[in-house]
């Protein structure tokens, strides 16, 4: 999968998980040129998600809900990953 893909796979999967109210996610790979990490081709990635599904959730059981939504990704595409996600109402305090 090239990068385009990954960034575009990454979106179609969260959107489908929790339709989010604001998604982003950003290809920081760029950030990342001669890493070790980065010289087998998975990517590096920032997350931003606001989504129900988060309400009442602690932060690692945020990221693991994010993680499981990308499936096999993490192991073939995606080598380092930045995660901000949060419930509306936290936003709204």
């Amino acid at each position: 999968m090239n990068p385009k893909e990954r960034l575009a796979e990454i979106k179609k999967r969260l959107k489908e998980t929790f339709d989010p109210e604001t998604l982003g996610v950003e290809d920081e790979g760029y950030l990342h040129q001669g890493h070790e990490g980065a010289k087998d081709g998975r990517g590096h990635f920032r997350v931003l998600i606001i989504a129900e599904a988060f309400f009442d959730k602690s932060l690692i059981e945020r990221h693991r809900m994010v993680y499981k939504a990308r499936g096999e990704m993490m192991r073939l595409d995606i080598h380092a990953i930045a995660i901000d996600a949060w419930s509306p109402d936290e936003l709204d305090r």
